[in-house]
């Protein structure tokens, strides 16, 4: 474990590294800590010996034709054709496929989706696919890889992924996200087979960590979860929800939370309250775009790159 003076170095490097995050930056995750360097030749030679990637995409909200993006479908097309230069072995999207959960919403991202022809991808809701039918329609198009509750977990080339639903008991504007004692008990028997080395991805809507909880940015039971994951060398949480770029690392787990494909919400505190962020039309690209991930098998870092719409 890092030493405190090896952690503030770590958090200075990161807070220097953000200022040119909106280019691109390579993190490279060794024994919880990560690493930041710009995008390059570098960058490329550290992630070329990847076994797989895979990319997340988040918060597409198809449906929405506000202000602050009037074309929602538009960025989200732009976002699946880097996906698909990427090359990735699939693809997660931490939810908010939707806006209002309408068939007709779902019906339009199952389109693009199938027309981006990015390969599997994988699903879990956000509070906007679950509005007034508590999930039915989102499980009825993307669950059938889930058990009866609509978490699942799958493995790839060694790593174990766990899709967590952590948006039934949201309650709006700024409620906290929850997990509940039944998927708590299958997360506890779902880890317990396996060998703390075994790297974990985690996915879930709402962060699983306290960003701003005076927004709902977090996860009231999030600390039971993550207590069964603390055991494991590797563990990387991803989620959506607040449309902007997070990290925080504790011990050997590090999270992340995403850009949307839609539109960016304003930094914790920096409005009276969280929502669609309005920014100049020439500068949306910046705010919005991809998440690219890659393995190296048998030496447990993953290397994580932030891409913005171009």
């Amino acid at each position: 474990m890092a030493n405190d003076d090896s952690r503030t170095e770590d958090r200075r490097q990161f807070l220097k590294c953000m200022a040119w995050a909106g280019a691109g930056t390579l993190w490279v995750m060794k024994s919880g800590v990560l690493r930041a360097q710009p995008l390059g030749e570098s960058a490329a030679m550290a992630a070329k010996d990847a076994t797989f990637s895979f990319v997340q995409i988040s918060d597409s909200h198809i449906g929405f034709n506000k202000e602050a993006n009037p074309d929602v479908v538009g960025t989200l097309r732009k976002s699946l054709a880097m996906v698909k230069a990427q090359k990735p072995s699939f693809v997660v999207h931490t939810g908010d496929l939707t806006h209002l959960s309408t068939p007709g919403q779902f019906d339009t991202l199952q389109g693009i989706m199938q027309e981006a022809n990015v390969g599997e991808t994988f699903y879990v809701p956000g509070e906007h696919d679950v509005i007034g039918d508590a999930g039915a329609e989102f499980f009825k198009r993307f669950g059938q890889k889930q058990n009866k509750g609509g978490w699942y977990s799958f493995d790839k080339d060694g790593v174990h992924f766990v899709g967590l639903i952590n948006v039934l008991s949201f309650k709006p504007p700024v409620g906290l996200g929850g997990l509940g004692a039944d998927q708590l008990a299958w997360l506890k028997n779902d880890l317990a087979g396996l060998s703390a080395s075994t790297p974990v991805v985690v996915l879930a809507h709402m962060p699983l960590w306290d960003v701003y909880t005076q927004w709902g940015w977090g996860t009231e039971d999030s600390a039971e979860a993550m207590s069964y994951l603390k055991r494991f060398g590797s563990v990387t949480v991803l989620n959506g929800h607040i449309h902007q770029i997070q990290q925080k690392v504790e011990g050997s787990i590090t999270y992340y939370t995403a850009r949307a494909t839609a539109y960016p919400q304003p930094a914790p505190g920096e409005a009276p309250a969280p929502g669609p962020k309005k920014v100049p039309a020439d500068e949306l690209h910046k705010y919005i775009g991809i998440r690219d991930v890659r393995h190296v098998k048998g030496t447990g870092p993953l290397a994580v790159t932030d891409k913005e719409l171009t």
